[in-house]
């Protein structure tokens, strides 16, 4: 109970989805946290504070001292682990299953079916970065990864040449979101991510990300469109008035009818139903909850 206390003391300046998951079992358990003083968090590594002037840590194996990452004989394939260290004692690990959102799979079949390539840049240990991306169908993953790292990697793709989508929610991903071409965060993700994703979307599901990507794709074509309805109506309205083929009364009407024209035709865009044939309902999935803090889609 003592060590749950602290966990969720800690826990409590954070957003991050262990941290949530602690804060849930406390509150489940009826366990108050132990009020930690100067928390601090330090992205990739956890968070550390002082409880009657010892300090605590939670966080990586690493980060508490307790041997690298990846190195623990008694973790299952895609366990998440947590260690809490209360000063000089032996840290103390907390192990959580990892749950994927409810439409993930399906997400990533029908991203990969679009000509997406779909890579998996995690912070997580290698067995279990490797256990959810075998779960999900991605074969190109990266595990225990710094947030630089994510940056970098994504800089490197976008110097390439490719347009890169990256989809996070934790703070570790807040550099990622911020390099990508366009980037997208749940509204549970953390202060930081939301405000370096260019989208937010709602709930638990990672459908939304369908749908922005297809409403932008249409929305492009709509601009493309009323840029040649405008170009057309230019090369005939000004030859025309130039003639003196077109009165103050007919070029009024003329310049009203095509602002209506291409103002009717944006609003075309709400038409587009993402349920509808250009995006068919997602398979029903038997995974569910919510996803962990570094899956990111690139």
């Amino acid at each position: 109970v003592r060590m749950l206390a602290m966990s969720a003391g800690l826990a409590a300046e954070s957003n991050h989805p262990l941290s949530r998951a602690i804060m849930t079992l406390a509150a489940e358990r009826g366990v108050a946290p132990v009020t930690v003083e100067d928390v601090r968090e330090h992205p990739g590594q956890g968070l550390e504070g002082t409880v009657d002037g010892t300090p605590v840590r939670l966080g990586s194996r690493a980060w508490c001292g307790l041997g690298p990452d990846g190195q623990d004989p008694d973790a299952k394939p895609g366990h998440l682990e947590l260690c809490l260290q209360v000063g000089s004692q032996k840290p103390a690990v907390l192990r959580f299953e990892d749950a994927l959102r409810p439409d993930a799979a399906a997400v990533v079949e029908r991203l990969k079916a679009q000509g997406f390539r779909v890579e998996m840049l995690s912070g997580d240990r290698v067995e279990t970065v490797a256990h959810v991306a075998h779960r999900l169908g991605i074969d190109d993953f990266r595990a225990q990864w710094s947030p630089q790292a994510k940056a970098t990697h994504i800089s490197a793709l976008s110097a390439a040449g490719h347009k890169v989508l990256v989809v996070g929610d934790g703070l570790n991903d807040a550099p990622a979101l911020a390099a990508g071409y366009a980037s997208i965060a749940p509204s549970s993700a953390s202060d930081a991510g939301r405000m370096a994703a260019d989208f937010v979307f709602l709930g638990d599901a990672l459908r939304p990300v369908l749908v922005a990507h297809h409403v932008s794709r249409r929305a492009r074509r709509l601009v493309f469109q009323n840029f040649s309805l405008a170009a057309a109506y230019n090369a005939i309205a000004i030859p025309l008035a130039v003639m003196g083929f077109a009165s103050p009364l007919v070029a009024a009407i003329a310049m009203s009818s095509s602002s209506l024209l291409v103002t009717g035709n944006a609003l075309r865009l709400r038409l587009g139903k993402p349920g509808g044939r250009s995006l068919p309902p997602l398979p029903k999935t038997a995974a569910t909850g919510r996803g962990t803090d570094d899956r990111n889609a690139a």
